[in-house]
């Protein structure tokens, strides 16, 4: 806002007056402490869904080979790779709207899917706002016998009054996205699917829909390129790396860059081809860990506890203000040698737990 655009005196009218409307927005999100969207999802059973040797292909293009998995209560797993190796589809089988080419898919009876795509756009254009949410639930359950009505939803993802009551052929393109989220969430899903949610959604409704997403009481399957979002959702990573080759990655997108660039470095420095170390997810073909593995393996998760309890202490020490100038400099010349110690133990540990026990 502040910098002048290139040869130009001037800003244009609009543009300052877009500016303002969204500071506007976004102070009154951050100040004035608008109502937490910790919704009570619906029940969902022990069982949520197990793939079982699927498969699938188009032509000589490998999506799914020999791919098995079983869904974990209250999982949120995040999926990552590049265009066309299969992340869309591999949603879309989950949610029955292709079928594999074979294996099987089971899902729980008490699983409710809440699924955002990018072509699930669509609208009767002649409906009031608040109407399209109100045909799906006049109320929402945020749990404790408290109750949201559809007004107050629309409101918590920046719908105004005057908005709610518009024709939706009115919305610009963004405010469709946000109308087309509620409408995902007011059906009070139990198992939400995202797929690539970030590439349409504005900052401010994000940064709701991340808040939603971690009070959130169920499963979740996010599908983006976003690495901040995923980082703020989702607990491990499915890798798809093309050809049918899936890996399942424990830890945030931001754990397994640094893993992958860590990998690459060594990689280079030995002079030899790219070996993989994670392990495919498949029932078959996984290499055991040795005896000598899993020794280190376990002593690799005592090193971290103790190195993060002496880091904790030591942080602790260092905030009392009670120490000496020796202890002082000390303590703080270790710290660093304490990072470096966590951080090259706990990639050894992550390469260790890709191999089965």
């Amino acid at each position: 806002m502040r910098r002048m655009p290139q040869a130009r005196g001037h800003k244009a009218r609009y543009r300052e007056e877009a500016f303002y409307e969204l500071e506007k927005v976004a102070k009154q999100r951050f100040n004035d402490g608008n109502v937490k969207l910790d919704m009570k999802a619906s029940y969902i059973g022990s069982k949520i869904f197990e793939a079982d040797h699927l498969y699938k292909r188009f032509g000589d293009l490998k999506i799914l080979e020999d791919f098995s998995y079983i869904f974990a209560r209250y999982e949120k797993m995040g999926i990552v790779g590049n265009n066309g190796t299969g992340k869309s589809t591999f949603i879309k089988i989950l949610m029955g709207e292709q079928k594999p080419d074979s294996g099987t898919l089971d899902i729980g009876e008490t699983v409710r899917f809440g699924y955002y795509s990018q072509d699930g756009l669509k609208f009767d254009e002649q409906m009031k706002v608040i109407d399209v949410v109100q045909d799906i639930a006049e109320v929402i359950e945020l749990g404790n016998g408290k109750k949201l009505t559809a007004s107050q939803f629309l409101q918590h993802f920046l719908f105004t009054p005057e908005t709610q009551h518009s024709y939706v052929y009115k919305l610009s393109g963004g405010e469709r996205r946000r109308l087309y989220l509620c409408t995902v969430l007011m059906r009070n899903p139990n198992f939400l699917v995202l797929d690539e949610p970030t590439n349409d959604l504005d900052i401010i409704t994000l940064q709701v829909l991340e808040e939603y997403l971690q009070n959130f009481k169920g499963c979740v399957i996010v599908v983006s390129h976003d690495r901040y979002f995923m980082d703020k959702v989702v607990d491990h990573l499915l890798v798809f790396k093309g050809q049918g080759d899936i890996r399942d990655f424990p830890g945030n997108y931001s754990d397994y860059r640094d893993w992958r660039e860590a990998k690459e470095q060594r990689d280079k420095e030995a002079e030899k081809p790219k070996e993989e170390k994670t392990a495919r997810v498949r029932l078959n073909d996984k290499r055991k860990m040795s005896f000598k593995e899993k020794k280190e393996f376990e002593q690799l998760e005592q090193e971290i506890a103790g190195l993060e309890q002496e880091k904790a202490d030591i942080e602790a020490a260092l905030c009392s203000g009670t120490l000496g100038v020796e202890e002082l400099t000390e303590k703080s010349k270790r710290l660093p040698e304490l990072n470096d110690l966590i951080d090259e133990k706990t990639m050894r540990w992550l390469e260790l737990s890709e191999i089965e026990g």
